[in-house]
């Protein structure tokens, strides 16, 4: 015992124990961009090629010819392909006019053209993904533990039953009823405008499906 307290207390042994954490959060942060990147990883180049002229011509004045930022638009890299895919396929971006918000609009784009401009954007550094199609079955969810989600992360702006509401300085949630499953996942995933970001470990992407269950459960089925 007494030589084993001796090796714990040798200098080399936290230079060890430094090591081996470096090497566990390395291992993880790997695994995490590999994932966040998986959607740009099979994008072909053809899409990001494609991409990038779509963003040159219609993006890059508010955000940089390289998505860097400019004092219109914030930098895009890393933010990733969910982030593009929601703001793009709502309509939200381009944006329509300056206000307190950007508010959802008949699309601009195609969805081949959005997944082209995703894929540029996933391709200039890791971010979160577009979700899988499994975590967007609400039918696979539990509405009764989305419930329980929703109230507790999402109720104090959107309502209990997600009809949406004002919020300060002309701000406002959104209402849900008409949301896709995709729109609503990549919602809680990059959280835009004044919403948090729910990343895997605030809400996993089971937690997420169950949200989207009952979201769609309440929406399918509105009070009397």
């Amino acid at each position: 015992m007494k030589l084993l307290a001796d090796r714990r207390r040798h200098p080399m042994a936290l230079v060890a124990l430094l090591l081996v954490g470096l090497l566990l959060t390395g291992g993880a942060y790997a695994l995490f961009t590999q994932t966040s990147s998986a959607k740009a990883d099979t994008a072909s180049a053809s899409d990001i090629e494609e991409g990038k002229k779509l963003f040159a011509a219609n993006c890059a004045t508010c955000h940089g010819m390289n998505a860097e930022g400019t004092k219109a638009g914030p930098g895009l890299i890393g933010v990733g392909a969910a982030a593009v895919d929601f703001q793009v396929g709502t309509g939200r971006m381009p944006l329509q006019a300056n206000g307190p918000q950007a508010r959802a609009k008949e699309p601009q784009f195609d969805e081949e053209q959005t997944a082209q401009l995703a894929a540029y954007v996933a391709s200039l550094g890791p971010g979160p993904a577009v979700p899988e199609d499994e975590y967007l079955d609400a039918s696979k969810g539990d509405p009764a533990a989305g419930g329980g989600l929703f109230r507790t992360n999402c109720a104090m702006c959107h309502n209990v039953v997600g009809s949406g509401g004002a919020l300060t300085r002309g701000k406002y949630a959104p209402n849900l009823a008409d949301v896709s499953e995709k729109h609503l996942y990549e919602a809680m995933q990059t959280g835009p405008q004044n919403m948090p970001i729910f990343n895997d470990a605030n809400l996993t992407p089971e937690d997420k499906r169950d949200v989207i269950a009952y979201v769609k459960e309440v929406s399918d089925n509105p009070s009397p």
